[in-house]
């Protein structure tokens, strides 16, 4: 027997908690079970050697729904932030490193036209990434529409388009499908900064400059704000575990039970419609509806089941292409490293191994084939120079997100980690001379030990490429779009839902809504 009104949701990450607050709120009973010993899913803090703590896969805090955290009172529940205002340093070797914040070049020996140029660049790409920025709160419409109301998503993101007025809308049209490649060449010059805007564009996604709706993605990633600044990055006091951590305490503040250590082995259905699930010991928890946070294909194919959907949903979930393409490297350092021209305060902002367009491109180039970047491409950060509770005294922790690291690598990454671990450290080592002997601990973290320690699916954090056909009226899949799934009583809620991937909770609170509304 199923209490009416309770809820399931599976997994603990940040969509899963923002979602079981707001129904807890709307009156339902919800229990939340997370795999691990902690809530938080990819978005934790941990140790990772003595003394060390470390972001675990997301580092940095840039898509973080205002909404949400307003709504749910996370500065309440202890989210604060060590940085709130990272400036961007392209580092590019023998060149002097610039320093990029928004639209300004902060310092850097660049023309008087890029700079005019990058002022530009960046007012038109914000005004469009606000754009973009309005649907991410909304329901996505649906491809046939039943009613006009069904319509009215669609009408609504008719009219944000049309609003741009008609010059800028058929420039928000013409770049939409376009590579970043193309827009760099054609409005910069200096190379450095090509290289920077690039990395953005590409950064946790498959794709290289050159490849389609790069500029999208690129948009994607501006389309957030922190503390009201557009495009924003922040550095989250205690590491990214506090923003899930702060989560977690609305949630319990709610009513909501968090029960980790918990995991679910399937979605357990009778008489067509989602009753509960069965944990891995075997014990069944009953529910009138359940709501998973885990990836789309886990969620459907794995814990569901693809016996108990149409042949065509089911292939369409089993196409959905969600191969992670990026490893994370977390470093114990013994000390403050030295990067060629850099400050004492300019180490502490983020700093970018991507010295132009075409590095960028050519690290890409050899994940085509299955094969990781020899130079790769890198988001470096050293939080404690923050945040002094992430490392013991004279001692400090380095994170990056590496490019390209492909899911699927030939030969497997049984063989090719401590391969692409050296490659990578060359690559600092350029930069940052002496940094090895330094180096203390070292964890790499591959796509596939990503889906080991998280339960992603391809070890991809977005649970799904960004692209023109997996976002929006198309993610995950259609027939899922809206959170509901086939199964009547089983919805999704997490990144692999609209508006996509990043610490945003959005997706938790738009799922909730639809199940609040009906479910």
């Amino acid at each position: 027997m199923t209490e009416p009104r309770s809820v399931i949701v599976i997994g603990a990450g940040h969509n899963g908690l923002a979602c079981a607050t707001y129904l807890a709120r709307a009156g339902r009973k919800v229990l939340v079970l997370e795999a691990a010993a902690q809530p938080g899913g990819a978005a934790i803090t941990r140790e990772f050697a003595p003394g060390f703590r470390v972001s675990a896969v997301a580092h940095l805090l840039h898509l973080l729904d205002p909404v949400v955290e307003r709504e749910l009172g996370l500065a309440q529940h202890g989210l604060a932030y060590a940085r709130d205002a990272l400036a961007t340093v392209s580092l590019a070797g023998e060149r002097a490193p610039l320093v990029l914040s928004g639209g300004s070049i902060l310092s850097g020996e660049v023309s008087a036209a890029d700079r005019s140029a990058l002022r530009a660049h960046a007012a038109r790409m914000q005004k469009f990434a606000r754009l973009i920025a309005r649907q991410h709160g909304r329901v996505p419409p649906r491809l046939r529409f039943d009613s006009w109301r069904d319509a009215l998503p669609a009408l609504a993101l008719a009219l944000d388009i049309r609003r741009l007025g008609r010059k800028d809308m058929r420039e928000f049209l013409r770049l939409a499908t376009m590579n970043i490649y193309d827009v760099l060449e054609e409005q910069f010059e200096h190379p450095g900064l090509k290289g920077a805007l690039a990395l953005d564009a590409v950064l946790g996604a498959r794709l290289g400059p050159r490849s389609g709706n790069s500029v999208y993605t690129s948009l994607y990633r501006q389309s957030g704000a922190v503390n009201g600044r557009c495009g924003a990055l922040a550095l989250p006091r205690g590491g990214m575990g506090a923003v899930t951590d702060a989560l977690a305490a609305a949630a319990r503040a709610a009513g909501v039970g968090i029960r980790c250590g918990a995991s679910v082995e399937s979605i357990l259905v009778r008489d067509g419609r989602a009753c509960g699930v069965r944990l891995e010991r075997g014990e069944e928890l009953g529910a009138e509806l359940v709501v998973s946070n885990a990836d789309p294909q886990r969620s459907l194919l794995r814990l569901l089941g693809a016996r108990h959907l149409e042949a065509e949903f089911a292939r369409r979930v089993h196409n959905l292409r969600a191969a992670g393409n990026a490893a994370k490297l977390h470093l114990a350092l013994g000390g403050r490293p030295q990067f060629r021209g850099l400050s004492a305060a300019q180490l502490g902002e983020r700093l970018l191994i991507a010295p132009d367009v075409d590095y960028v491109e050519r690290a890409f180039n050899p994940a085509k084939y299955g094969e990781f970047s020899t130079q790769p491409v890198l988001e470096i950060t050293l939080p404690s120079l923050h945040d002094r509770g992430l490392a013991p005294a004279g001692r400090e922790v380095l994170s990056a997100v590496v490019q390209y690291a492909p899911y699927d690598l030939k030969g497997g990454w049984a063989v090719g980690k401590e391969r692409f671990l050296a490659a990578v450290m060359a690559t600092l080592e350029e930069h940052a001379p002496g940094i090895g002997a330094l180096v203390q601990h070292a964890e790499l973290l591959t796509p596939m030990d990503i889906e080991q320690q998280f339960g992603i699916t391809g070890g991809h954090w977005h649970h799904g490429e960004l692209a023109l056909d997996q976002f929006m009226v198309l993610r995950p899949v259609p027939g899922a779009a809206q959170y509901a799934t086939p199964v009547a009583g089983l919805y999704l809620c997490g990144a692999g839902c609209h508006p996509g991937g990043g610490v945003m909770g959005t997706a938790g609170r738009n799922a909730a809504r639809v199940i609040a509304g009906g479910g």
